[in-house]
């Protein structure tokens, strides 16, 4: 029976509240940002070849570098929620869009548009928000100007995965997509392994955090994902996935007490409008041509 469109509109409100998670569980953890990095993505890639049969498919060579690239989007992400805010790592790694669109006309022969133009404009001011708001450590930033910068790095290779995805979408068909996701976890639990050991005793808190971090806040967020993207437009899809960032903040602040300044949250917001507004316009120029 098919689902109606309100079942995928919420599938997909679940995912952006599962992914939003992150920041406050993360932030959680008692163990080490590496071993959180290696552990979550242990969990996650079991669960998603577990409970999602597109993972278990379109397995090939081109499937690695892209899972390459977003391995290190989920190390450097793990790292930044733990060195800044929860809302400098989320919102500098939004700015993935941008690299995308400087990348476009080489790794995928998409030519830059005179509108992009004013995106990548809008985008950079927002970036400079984040210079102002200044690099003030608290408990839950203990080291802003270094978790920013892997925030930024965190956005450039998930830039990087959002191109391999669509590389492999042409080759291969959506399947492998998902397969690049599972490779991707499979690879940051590898690659943050030698860092994330010897461990120490982990405590049914420990335990439950990375649980809820690989089965949940990534396992069944992509479940959901998957299951909506079939039949919501891209258009749709951006705009209720934008839920992500804008809540990661607000449940740091619940559980953490943590505060953003004013200067990133000024940025958060041109950055996510300028997103919202440049996903408009291309879904507007797809349908007109």
């Amino acid at each position: 029976m098919p689902s109606s469109p309100l079942r995928n509109r919420l599938l997909l409100v679940a995912a952006a509240v599962l992914f939003s998670t992150g920041g406050a569980a993360i932030k959680a953890a008692t163990l080490t940002p590496w071993q959180v990095a290696s552990f979550r993505s242990a969990v996650a890639a079991l669960v998603l070849l577990l409970v999602v049969p597109e993972a278990r498919k379109g397995w090939s060579w081109r499937v690695a570098p892209v899972g390459a690239a977003y391995a290190a989007t989920l190390i450097l992400f793990v790292l930044a929620t733990r060195l800044t805010t929860a809302a400098n790592a989320i919102f500098l790694q939004s700015t993935a869009p941008l690299y995308l669109l400087l990348l476009g006309p080489w790794l995928l022969r998409e030519p830059l548009r005179r509108s992009d133009v004013v995106y990548i404009l809008a985008i950079a001011a927002g970036m400079c928000c984040f210079a102002f708001g200044g690099g003030r450590a608290m408990a839950t930033s203990p080291d802003p100007r270094t978790g920013n910068a892997c925030a930024l790095a965190g956005g450039f290779f998930w830039a990087l995965t959002l191109a391999g995805l669509r590389w492999l979408s042409r080759g291969q068909g959506g399947g492998a997509g998902m397969a690049a996701v599972a490779a991707g976890n499979i690879i940051a639990f590898l690659a943050a392994l030698p860092l994330a050991l010897p461990v120490a005793a982990w405590g049914l808190a420990g335990v439950t955090v990375i649980v809820y971090l690989g089965a949940f806040q990534i396992g069944l967020a992509y479940w959901f994902l998957t299951r909506a993207m079939r039949r919501v437009t891209a258009f749709e899809a951006t705009t209720i996935l934008l839920l992500e960032p804008a809540l990661n903040p607000i449940w740091v602040w619940l559980v953490h007490g943590e505060r953003p300044g004013g200067w990133p949250l000024a940025g958060g917001a041109v950055i996510l409008s300028a997103t919202l507004v440049s996903a408009w316009r291309h879904t507007r120029a797809a349908g007109a041509s």
